[in-house]
């Protein structure tokens, strides 16, 4: 295939990317296509600011495996995978990158190249998280050589991997390059252009301040394609979670813990007409009654007890403020015999004893145990891993979760614990 029909064929599979994957294409419309030196690109790579590729390389992929390409890029650097590599040895950085993005991009539809390696197990983690469980001396990973420019050699070879493996997309080729940390310098058309005959030279490293400014950039960037895409409804579950949880404010799990459980505060001006006696004129009143919170600890064995320290410290301060009181439970697959304990308003919220982790968890008991009563609380607060078993209907009331981990929540409000 010569050079003006690869172009033609990367423009077709970036034009399709946008129509289908508006979120994806969106990206990867914003990466210029520069066809590179095979000596230092044997696939595809990017530092930020354009998308390299071999033309060979290109020139064996259908137009869906093209696709896939354009997207992987174009989403390394919407997740700012360039800049978050920190202390991380590159060599390992690169293959978590590459691992985190791969079942992402599967689960959208998207069609892999060949030996392109997904391992379930990493659906739904971060880089971060994937990086312990890639060995030092990971044989599948990039090559020092490679690494400097971002591209991976084959990581098909051993290895630390995590869970069931699936190869996509058949043998033959290696699997394609993660984020690289390196950057180059602007061009312009012109000197692009004469690149473009043999091939663009290996790009500079990124400086700390053009690291920084890129990335801040890219974050921009992927909020109004996940907008827009949202808007298209074109935004699939996986890809809508993985942006979301980039993009949601970072708040302590404190200030937001105060949010929501001020938001049960009685106080309020009531307007009721007054006793005759005190005249006609009605005018405003301050009323406040005492607010109900159910509070319960996972004793399942997940939570440290210095974590539930600092939580019962934190409800304490901001009962008095609330005027609340607190029933207190404790549960893991059972409710605690000794429970519950009441603390007034004006009583310190403590532990009443100490407790044993136990085995495994199940959160439907004190659901039953407030059906039984009667009476529902104005909000349920619970400090767990969220890992159990919980109730199929969610409550009439309220319920806030302070969790440890990573574990969802089927409804309620989730507060990461951070």
């Amino acid at each position: 295939m010569t050079k003006p029909d690869i172009e033609t064929k990367l423009a077709a599979a970036r034009t399709r990317l946008i129509l289908d994957k508006p979120f994806l294409g969106a990206l990867a419309l914003r990466l210029p296509l520069v066809a590179a030196d095979p000596k230092w690109c044997p696939t595809s790579t990017t530092d930020a600011r354009s998308l390299y590729y071999n033309p060979d390389y290109i020139d064996a992929l259908s137009l869906e495996q093209t696709q896939f390409v354009l997207a992987r890029e174009a989403l390394h650097c919407g997740l700012s995978h360039f800049a978050r590599r920190q202390h991380r040895i590159k060599s390992r950085w690169d293959i978590a990158c590459e691992y985190s993005i791969n079942p992402v991009l599967v689960k959208d539809g998207l069609t892999p190249p060949p030996a392109t390696i997904v391992i379930a197990a990493y659906e739904g983690m971060t880089a971060e998280e994937i990086y312990p469980y890639i060995k030092d001396d990971d044989s599948d990973g990039p090559t020092e050589e490679n690494s400097q420019s971002g591209q991976d050699s084959d990581p098909t070879k051993g290895g630390s991997q995590k869970g069931n493996e699936q190869r996509q997309g058949g043998e033959g080729q290696t699997p394609q390059d993660s984020d690289p940390q390196s950057g180059g310098n602007s061009q312009s058309e012109f000197q692009q252009e004469l690149q473009g005959i043999q091939g663009a030279a290996r790009p500079d490293p990124l400086s700390a301040s053009e690291l920084d400014a890129l990335s801040t950039q890219w974050q921009q960037r992927m909020a109004g394609a996940a907008l827009q895409a949202q808007q298209a409804g074109k935004l699939g579950g996986a890809l809508a979670r993985l942006v979301g949880e980039l993009l949601q404010p970072k708040l302590p799990w404190r200030m937001l813990l105060a949010r929501y459980m001020t938001q049960i505060a009685r106080d309020d001006y009531s307007y009721s007409r007054p006793s005759r006696r005190e005249g006609e004129m009605i005018m405003p009143s301050l009323r406040s009654t005492q607010a109900n919170i159910v509070v319960v600890l996972d004793t399942s064995g997940s939570v440290g007890s210095e974590e539930l320290g600092e939580f019962l410290a934190e409800i304490n301060t901001l009962k008095a403020q609330l005027r609340a009181s607190i029933t207190l439970h404790a549960c893991d697959t059972v409710l605690c015999k000794d429970g519950p304990w009441i603390f007034e308003a004006w009583e310190e919220f403590k532990l009443p004893r100490e407790f044993h982790g136990g085995g495994g968890t199940d959160f439907r008991p004190i659901f039953d145990w407030i059906e039984r009563r009667g009476n529902s609380p104005d909000m349920l607060l619970y400090f767990t891993d969220a890992k159990g078993d919980f109730p199929d209907l969610e409550p009439s009331y309220p319920v806030i979760w302070l969790v440890k981990g990573k574990a969802p929540v089927p409804w309620g409000q989730r507060i990461q614990l951070n």
